[in-house]
């Protein structure tokens, strides 16, 4: 009877406590957070009670963490034993300390909070909660020490216990072992819209005549849930006029309370990386990651890249998918505010200038003075601007250290450069000489691309004593004829002259600078020959373009760190036995190589080379009569992993005698190519996962297909016989999915079971997207006529050769569309074409799961809206892969359409 006693008041104390808890409050108007909320659930596996998982949640201040977090706690809570949500971590440290937090989660989970000490609450914590399924959120944490003292260890809690962390700084959460963790990214264009309208007006949708300055106002916003909220808040009931204004005075000065939010992680910052996000809020958003690091590294004298991290983990910049260094425009705006109130009034008195206006001021007016260290001319080419000034406005300067200007037409040129300069980068420097009192001893970065310096004038600038000097750039600088002797220079890693059209010799001096890593002379039509190198230190090699240069230059000794060495449309005609010694050579580009081509035993000596790329050979690629061939087949096999020989004119030799040297390659990418057949060794290319042989005119025979292709594309060859075309759409090479293949010709898998002559074309599915196959047939339309070549009459389309994108479908799912793929083939469509591709693995990559709908039906439609002038479609299918996926949950027909007749007869039945 105790027992059943006790088993029913912990039944009742459960049911109350569910019963009376009350819903942490989430937001007034939650846009966009469903889909969030889910991704997070998924993250938590609430159902699995056989572990503890600890989640981070990170994102720039104000992006909705907290909101986030609260809602998955109310979605949640029922699941837990316990549950505390400790808001604001960081502010109630600091100002009551860390055992008040312990004391909180103590007091919300079992009812104690008495503490003596911070080690005495991880004790009481970890002996009080071990046995209890608890949820816990920790909300803005800053500090390490604030996570080992509320939530040390998995192992702390209960099995099936979750602990949601939300912090600003995402290597705080690597630093605590945190595996699980979600990026909060900023609302998109519709939900920021919508958001904006919801606090501005109380309505989902508003007056059109307030659509141009509700954009502009989400255009300032980026995005950031907390400006559009606040400046809908500020906002509400206001005309059109008070818009404008409003939003003119934020562009001039950030509204104070988004600024103090964001400011919190800026405050956190050490100095030294407040300055270096200072350096880049101001002056160097969207510059790529290298030169920054540079810039940085010359400007405060060391390198900077773990201040750059810390940036990066503290949701302050981001380094985009290309390398470049970004931040949001608040975030962005917050940093120039900071600078701006340095001197409010006087822009001469800030460390670093970046607005035109305060730059011609202090130019014309000579009102620098010694606190500014950054000077960034860097704006867009419509705003080019004329300064007209005596040349003497760097003389109070005194510390001026970073000189960027990359617009703007001046005058006269400087009568003084101050001596303390790391950087000085000057486009159309506006004079040919630097001024007589200007000792760059501490010049790191010298870049004056589009000056009129003559090769004469470079060499006097040289005797400068340019003793720091790392990288020289005098790219687009049409009065050098040639490199002067540049022994001066000891510590140069990087020395670039692009585009130098009248450069036709340089100094054998380059060759031989020993801390020399970038090495680009791209564009120099008329350079002829290079010097002999022992540049051991040298990584990249860039001659593209130029057109003189027949012969690459004698290699002395070997050079060890080079990993890219670029030729294309440079028609190197002759390659030294010497070649080899770029022994660690990573890619390969030529191009117009004639007579000798490539020496194989040369690349056998390159056991790091995994890309070569050629274009255009006149002859073939590698001589036959290359006696070290035999020797490094097995060397190369190891290693290359993509092979591109674009119009190279190879023959079948190449699959007989080349191909076997290169039998690891992933990417075999061989368009234009003279060959008429496959052999079947190319099944022996086991990793081989795509094929490109477009525009190979000959080509009749594929008699064997690599086991791992996934991508194929024969676009125009139209000698490939029907048995072959055949093969390639047999059931048994798609079914496991995952493949893209286009073909020539006109033709539909009979084992497709869907198959229509309309577009757009449907299908429901339930769950999860299903795996199936998408068969896009187009058929050329255009006028035809009849044009004679060797091999007699024949018919070609009557239509100018262009660049097509083929096809680019788009999928819509629940009304939403989105672009299937980032990249479709780009070809010059002259025949009929079939696009066969697995709809599922190109839908992941677009993140469309997320507006799938919970055991509901989904509407999918596949349409094709740019199809090529003169192409039509004429018969389209789909396949369910059934290996992976069910009839149960895909139809071809609407469900819904049969459910409402099931719901009209009972209804008329009562």
């Amino acid at each position: 009877m105790e027992y059943e006693y006790k088993f029913i008041q912990r039944i009742v104390e459960l049911v109350s406590k569910k019963i009376n808890r009350v819903p942490l409050h989430v937001a007034d108007y939650p846009v966009g957070l469903e889909s969030r909320m889910q991704e997070v659930k998924a993250l938590l596996d609430v159902g699995s009670d056989d572990v503890v998982h600890m989640l981070g949640i990170h994102g720039l201040g104000g992006v909705g963490k907290t909101t986030l977090a609260a809602a998955v706690y109310n979605s949640i809570a029922d699941h837990f034993e316990a549950l505390c949500f400790l808001e604001n971590v960081r502010e109630t440290s600091k100002k009551h300390g860390i055992q008040h937090l312990q004391s909180n989660l103590l007091s919300e989970t079992v009812g104690e909070h008495k503490l003596i000490g911070v080690k005495q609450g991880i004790s009481i914590i970890q002996h009080r909660l071990q046995q209890q399924k608890i949820l816990l959120i920790l909300d803005d944490v800053d500090k390490r020490e604030q996570l080992q003292a509320l939530a040390g260890r998995p192992d702390l809690f209960g099995l099936g216990s979750r602990v949601i962390i939300t912090t600003r700084d995402k290597q705080l959460l690597a630093c605590h072992g945190v595996e699980r963790t979600y990026e909060v990214n900023e609302l998109n264009e519709e939900h920021a819209l919508e958001l904006l309208s919801w606090k501005a007006f109380k309505l989902e949708k508003v007056d059109p005549f307030y659509k141009d300055v509700l954009n502009r106002a989400a255009t300032y916003a980026s995005g950031l849930p907390l400006a559009l909220e606040v400046i809908g808040s500020n906002l509400y009931g206001r005309n059109i006029e008070q818009w404008i204004s409003a939003l003119d005075r934020y562009k001039r000065i950030p509204n104070k309370e988004i600024q103090e939010i964001l400011k919190v992680s800026y405050d956190a910052l050490e100095e030294d990386e407040q300055s270096v996000f200072l350096d880049i809020a101001c002056c160097f958003k969207k510059y790529g990651l290298v030169e920054v690091e540079d810039i940085l590294h010359a400007h405060h004298g060391h390198c900077m890249k773990h201040h750059i991290g810390v940036l990066v983990e503290k949701s302050l910049i981001k380094i985009s998918c290309d390398g470049n260094v970004t931040l949001h425009d608040l975030i962005e705006d917050m940093g120039k505010e900071i600078v701006r109130q340095e001197s409010v009034k006087e822009p001469g008195k800030r460390s670093r200038l970046w607005f035109p206006k305060d730059i011609v001021q202090v130019l014309e007016e000579n009102k620098g003075t010694s606190q500014i260290e950054i000077i960034c001319m860097d704006f867009p080419i419509f705003q080019e601007i004329q300064i007209e000034w005596d040349g003497y406005a760097f003389k109070k300067m005194k510390k001026l250290k970073t000189l960027n200007i990359r617009n703007g037409h001046f005058s006269k040129g400087p009568k003084h450069l101050p001596n303390t300069l790391r950087v000085l980068e000057w486009k159309r420097y506006p004079t040919q000489n630097f001024p007589y009192d200007f000792y760059p001893k501490k010049l790191a970065i010298c870049k004056l691309p589009y000056s009129g310096f003559t090769s004469h004038e470079l060499a006097v600038l040289l005797k400068k004593k340019f003793v720091n000097l790392t990288s020289l750039n005098f790219d687009y600088c049409q009065y050098l004829t040639h490199i002067p002797d540049v022994f001066c220079l000891p510590h140069l890693e990087n020395l670039s002259f692009q585009w130098c059209q009248n450069l036709s010799a340089i100094h054998y001096s380059v060759g031989f600078l020993e801390k020399l890593k970038i090495l680009d002379g791209e564009g120099c039509s008329r350079l002829k020959s290079f010097p002999a190198m022992k540049l051991t230190s040298l990584e990249q090699f860039k001659l593209r373009y130029c057109h003189s240069l027949e012969s690459f230059p004698e290699i002395l000794g070997r050079m060890e760190s080079i990993k890219e060495l670029d030729l294309k449309e440079t028609p190197v005609k002759k390659f030294p036995l010497s070649f080899g010694n770029l022994t660690r050579l990573q890619k390969l580009q030529l191009s117009l190589t004639g007579v000798n081509g490539i020496p194989l035993s040369s690349l056998g000596m390159m056991p790091d080379l995994v890309s070569i790329i050629g274009w255009r050979w006149e002859l073939s690629p590698f001589p036959e009569d290359d006696d070290g061939a035999e020797k490094v087949s097995s060397t190369l096999s190891s290693n290359i992993q993509y092979l591109q020989f674009r119009c190279c004119n190879l023959t079948d030799d190449f699959f007989r005698i080349v191909l076997p040297w290169f039998a690891n390659v992933k990417n075999l990418d061989l368009p234009g190519n003279s060959f008429t057949v496959i052999p079947e060794c190319i099944k022996e290319c086991h990793f081989l996962t795509r094929l490109n042989l477009n525009y190979c005119e000959f080509l009749r025979e594929i008699r064997g297909i690599p086991p791992n292709l996934k991508y194929f594309s024969a676009i125009e060859c139209r000698s490939l016989t029907s048995s072959c075309r055949s093969k390639l759409l047999n059931q048994d090479l798609h079914e496991g999915g995952s493949t893209f293949f286009y073909l020539p010709g006109a033709n539909i898998p009979e084992w497709f079971e869907f198959q229509t002559s309309e577009l757009p074309i449907s299908f429901w599915f339930r769950n999860k997207l299903p795996a199936i196959a998408i068969c896009l047939v187009m058929e050329q339309v255009c006028a035809c006529e009849y044009s004679s070549s060797s091999k007699g009459d024949t018919l070609r389309p009557l239509m100018i050769p262009t660049t097509f994108r083929l096809m680019s479908p788009i999928v819509i799912i629940n009304g939403n569309e989105q672009f299937l793929f980032d990249s479709w083939e780009m070809v010059r469509m002259g025949s009929d074409c079939t696009c066969l591709f697995d709809l599922r693995e190109t839908i992941q990559q677009n993140n469309l799961n997320e507006t799938l709908l919970e055991n509901e039906w989904n509407h999918a439609v596949i349409k094709c809206p740019d199809l090529n002038f003169g192409q039509k479609s004429i018969k389209n299918g789909i396949h369910l892969l059934k290996q992976e996926s069910s009839m149960e949950d895909f139809r071809f027909t609407n469900p819904f359409r049969k459910r409402k007749l099931v719901d009209d007869f009972n209804s008329s039945e009562s």
